[in-house]
């Protein structure tokens, strides 16, 4: 925490690191749902000597606030866009994971000016289905019921079944970030999910580079989901991973790496 940034927003606090150089290609990660920004650590450290790197706690999440029962991905794509207005950034390319990149869309909705390119690790821009919603609803009650349980168990199955054994330590490591995530956080951040609208439009009009990736065993979104959108931007890259579940950024770690470094230095030429 101690080399932690952090700005005041909407009555709270949220925290965010920066690093690397000030006036190199700015990336901007965004962590999923549970997470927070110590997940990003190796890729911060990887990029840090060529480019300049900012991560978030998104609200709700790691060391940030909570702001009422309910943080939407536009409230969150706000903070993301407060952090970057007080470190003067004025173009970056934003990659999220899962949650992350449904707030990455948000932001890129509201501020297209900003975005140089747009990543999407292991997510979408559909709205949430009656079915989803209704899911939500219950994994909030499990929430209140057992946090401890219902963390542990969802991480778990984020990772294939080889992967949980292969990287036992990593799965382990992730628990306990996720675990240190406030029951008030992940239950406003569940009901932001269930209200976000579609971003489909988006995609089809959205004017810089797109980058897909995803599992091809990832239990959490469909090829055939993942596919569907990916051939909508006029300039799309899409990874498909074998082996691979929900988090290719841990998973496939060194691979992901160099995907992103690639695709910041191409939405830079």
């Amino acid at each position: 925490m101690e080399q932690h940034k952090t700005i005041a927003y909407e009555g709270t606090i949220i925290h965010y690191r920066e690093e690397g150089r000030e006036y190199a290609n700015t990336l901007v990660l965004l962590h999923g749902y549970l997470q927070n920004l110590d997940v990003w650590t190796p890729y911060l450290l990887s990029y840090m000597r060529s480019m300049h790197v900012i991560t978030i706690d998104l609200p709700g999440h790691g060391y940030s606030g909570c702001h009422g029962d309910c943080h939407t991905m536009e409230f969150m794509a706000d903070a993301v866009h407060a952090v970057l207005e007080h470190q003067k950034v004025r173009q970056c390319v934003m990659v999220g994971h899962s949650m992350g990149g449904y707030v990455a869309l948000a932001f890129a909705e509201k501020y297209p000016f900003l975005v140089k390119g747009l990543g999407l690790l292991h997510s979408h821009a559909f709205a949430d289905t009656d079915e989803k919603r209704e899911l939500r609803r219950e994994e909030c009650l499990a929430v209140k019921q057992n946090k401890a349980g219902y963390i542990l168990n969802f991480v778990s199955r984020l990772f294939t079944e080889t992967n949980r054994k292969q990287l036992a330590k990593e799965v382990k490591d992730l628990s306990g970030l996720c675990l240190a995530t406030t029951s008030e956080g992940i239950i406003a951040a569940q009901n932001g999910m269930a209200q976000r609208p579609s971003h489909i439009g988006l995609l089809e009009e959205i004017a810089v580079p797109v980058l897909f990736v995803y599992g091809k065993s990832d239990p959490r979104i469909s090829l055939e989901i993942g596919l569907s959108q990916a051939m909508l931007p006029a300039c799309s890259q899409v990874l498909l991973i074998d082996d691979v579940a929900h988090m290719s950024f841990i998973e496939k770690e060194g691979y992901v790496k160099q995907i992103i470094r690639q695709f910041v230095e191409n939405c830079y030429l």
